[in-house]
């Protein structure tokens, strides 16, 4: 039975991950920031900004997952809270890196969350690929440090992967149910003209594409994590509508009305590229959720 420690398993993607990989029979360990062991999964205190981490945690582990960090859009971007959003995922990869690097026999693999957001604002239509350059802005920014503590992970010799995620679909957590909500009072926002590319991905597959990246030895690098076809905002609003059978009116909301309610944290909803989820194919990775209605459908209605 392998053993697979996680930081950050108590989010979206972490809850619904430590169900598949329990299942698939992994023994499943948690880092958590609190130490709280009321859970059903053993776990073991961290704090990335003290640089402490209990090494009962790595004993005997054959796999580590990192998805910490703070939320991007939970908060108004003041510098400090920029800072926090760059160094609660920097931290944690440099202290993993720290630890691991000591073992007498280090794990398998490690794999790290990051996001699409990388690539910053890719107008038309061309497809963007891993070897894209970094947008320009906050985002961009962030994501490249991130990166860079991953990169730090493969001068420890042990084999490293870094998923770019995309907008994750799901029915509770992430930006689904906010984009739906207000369908109940009869309109449906979208934002700008509708135009900017979204790459979703959905709850199931984001979760099996990290147990494909623990478990596939030719893996190593960044690789984005998304569905084969991304949707623009327009769509992906329209296709939610008709899922719901909602009679809910289109809205625009100009990008300047964004700007000022959100400030720079608007680039979260107004930018964005069509990425391509070509290498994670070439992989041999399978899809559940190729198409956005179907991902949606199974999302919003439960089947």
């Amino acid at each position: 039975m392998p053993i697979t420690l996680i930081a950050g398993g108590t989010g979206l993607i972490g809850k619904r991950l430590c169900e598949i990989l329990a299942k698939a029979g992994h023994e499943v360990r948690l880092l958590s920031r609190s130490g709280n062991t009321a859970g059903p999964y053993p776990t073991f205190a961290w704090d990335p900004e003290k640089n402490v981490l209990d090494r009962q945690a790595l004993e005997q582990v054959d796999y580590v997952i990192n998805l910490s960090g703070a939320g991007i859009a939970d908060k108004p971007w003041t510098p400090a809270r920029k800072k926090l959003i760059i160094d609660s995922r920097v931290k944690g990869n440099l202290l993993l890196r720290q630890e691991l690097a000591t073992l007498p026999q280090p794990p398998k693999a490690f794999v790290s969350s990051a996001a699409v957001g990388y690539y910053g604002m890719v107008e038309g239509n061309a497809w963007v690929d891993e070897s894209h350059a970094p947008g320009q802005g906050f985002l961009p920014e962030s994501c490249v440090a991130w990166e860079g503590s991953i990169r730090a992970m493969t001068n420890t010799g042990i084999r490293t992967v870094g998923l770019r995620v995309g907008v994750v679909l799901a029915k509770t957590g992430g930006a689904l149910p906010k984009l739906v909500q207000p369908f109940k009072f009869g309109v449906a926002p979208y934002f700008g003209n509708g135009q900017v590319w979204m790459p979703w991905i959905a709850l199931d597959d984001v979760c099996r594409m990290f147990q494909f990246a623990l478990e596939n030895e030719s893996m190593r690098g960044m690789y984005n994590a998304v569905a084969p076809h991304p949707a623009r905002n327009i769509e992906l609003v329209e296709t939610a509508l008709s899922v719901l059978g909602s009679k809910a009116i289109k809205v625009p909301t100009p990008p300047f009305a964004l700007r000022l309610a959100l400030g720079e944290m608007a680039d979260v909803v107004l930018t964005g590229a069509r990425v391509s989820g070509q290498k994670m194919a070439d992989e041999g990775f399978e899809w559940e959720y190729r198409e956005l209605r179907g991902a949606l459908e199974a999302v919003l209605r439960g089947s």
